[in-house]
């Protein structure tokens, strides 16, 4: 699966999943690299999704705050 198309969840879970297996070591020494790479592409998938996220989340928050009318001097 391409992992531009995964949710967060799907791309976090595959990343634990590989960081496991090298904590464990069962990923062999041929295997390493591409799981690193594979990794690697994951975390920006993963910050991509945080990201995006977090700017729909501002603009969903500035549309339902009360609008802020500016201090008066007196």
């Amino acid at each position: 699966m391409d992992p531009t198309n995964y949710t967060y969840t799907d791309a976090y879970n595959e990343l634990q999943s590989i960081v496991r297996d090298i904590e464990n070591g069962t990923t062999n020494i041929d295997e390493l690299a591409e799981k690193i790479s594979r990794a690697s592409l994951l975390i920006e998938v993963c910050r991509a999704k945080l990201t995006a996220t977090e700017d729909e989340v501002s603009s969903l928050l500035q549309k339902i705050s009360p609008a802020q009318e500016p201090d008066q001097e007196e």
